[in-house]
Formats: structure tokens, C-alpha cells, sequence
């Protein structure tokens, strides 16, 4: 059993994003020497691709300049204990983004009741979804 995570990731950052911030997501999606932040070593969140080992489908992410900033697509399996490091950089990117509602989804690779990512002026609330109760 493996505790992996399901990420989903898809909104635009503005053009004045700062150039420190695109090179922390840089560095995530593999791009560039691995660093270290206050001693500890930054894992690459967004750096997988190909084949899914256990969420099914394919590992992707990719960051493309637009006429008016930049656009991030990405779909990523993370394990459970890597997920303040993905808090840490979703609330970084909320707070540089435009991008107003849903912005990402998280599912433990078991379930299929997933959680929205959503950007409130910057601030990443999530919501859980949940199923309706079966009728007897």
C-alpha cells in the first residue's frame, strides 16, 4: 500500500509574477539544479512524467508563456508526506494567480472522492467532496 496523492493543477500566474517564483516552479517541474531551502532539500513536485505508477493515466506538467503571463497545467503523483511542500507551493502560485475558482483537485489514489482546490483573491481553500447517501 502506498500513500500517494492524485494532483491536479491548472491556472494561469499574471505577468508580474516575480522571476524568484517562476524559478521556484522551475525548479518543481524539474527544470534547473535541485536547491535547498533553509537547509533542506527541495523536492521536485511537478518533475514527473510519463506512465502513472498507481493513479493511472500519465505523470505531465507543463508551463507556457502566454500573451499575458503564464499558464500551468499539471497532473502528478505525490506521496503523503510531501503534502505540505504541495500546500506550500499551491498557496505560492494562488497568490500570483488570476485564475478565480478551481484550480486543482487531490485524491488519495484510492478514493474517488477528491477535494477541490479553490483560489479565493489568492487564498487556496479546499473542498472536500463527498458522495450522496445511497436510499435504501
Amino acid at each position: 500500500m502506498a500513500d500517494l496523492y492524485a494532483l491536479d493543477l491548472a491556472l494561469d500566474l499574471r505577468e508580474s509574477v516575480p522571476d524568484p517564483v517562476l524559478a521556484v516552479l522551475r525548479r518543481h517541474l524539474g527544470e534547473g539544479e535541485p536547491t535547498s531551502d533553509d537547509g533542506f532539500d527541495m523536492y521536485p513536485l511537478l518533475a514527473e512524467r510519463g506512465p502513472a505508477y498507481r493513479i493511472g493515466g500519465v505523470c505531465v506538467a507543463e508551463l507556457a508563456r502566454t500573451e499575458t503571463g503564464w499558464s500551468l497545467t499539471a497532473r502528478q503523483e505525490v506521496h503523503a508526506e510531501l503534502m505540505p511542500d504541495v500546500d506550500a507551493l499551491v498557496e505560492l502560485l494562488a497568490a500570483h494567480s488570476d485564475t478565480v475558482g478551481v484550480i486543482g483537485q487531490l485524491r488519495w489514489y484510492e478514493d474517488y472522492v477528491l477535494e477541490l482546490l479553490i483560489n479565493e483573491s489568492g487564498t487556496v481553500t479546499r473542498l472536500s467532496l463527498t458522495p450522496e447517501p445511497t436510499l435504501p
